[in-house]
């Protein structure tokens, strides 16, 4: 009388755990603030590239930083030029100073770059000098 419905025949009732998942993330990515997308972007770029996530750095311990410049500007500091920039990485920002520098050749607001130095804080801020830095082509970094 009663068919037997295998469990390959029967349709699927409820979505998994990590179906459901899946889901809630998106609509949170979808209805979120565009910089809040914006960062996490920017975050999974850094760590995919091996950067330390600038919320975590510690002072006097050396570090790899992966992010976006977003301003570059000359600063003399003592009466030496120095070139400053703002890195961001989703995380947070630190900057980073060339001293006696007064321009690097692709270093620009927007362009994405890893620097790898010691971290200080200079006037309460997370700062790395004269750094070792890449420029990162297209959007690596």
């Amino acid at each position: 009388m009663g068919k037997q419905i295998t469990e390959d025949q029967a349709p699927a009732a409820t979505a998994g755990p990590a179906e459901r998942f899946g889901l809630r993330r998106a609509i949170a990515r979808f209805t979120a603030p565009q910089s809040v997308v914006h960062a996490d972007e920017e975050r999974a770029q850094a760590v995919k590239l091996g950067g330390t996530p600038i919320a975590q750095l510690k002072a006097r311990e050396p570090a790899m930083v992966c992010g976006t410049l977003r301003a570059v500007t000359l600063r003399p500091r003592a009466g030496v030029p120095a070139l400053v920039a703002e890195l961001y990485d989703g995380s947070g920002s630190i900057s980073v100073i060339w001293l006696g520098r007064r321009h690097i050749g692709g270093v620009e607001p927007g362009r994405r770059i890893r620097v790898q130095g010691v971290v200080c804080e200079a006037s309460g801020t997370a700062t790395i000098f004269n750094p070792r830095y890449e420029l990162v082509p297209g959007t690596g970094c």
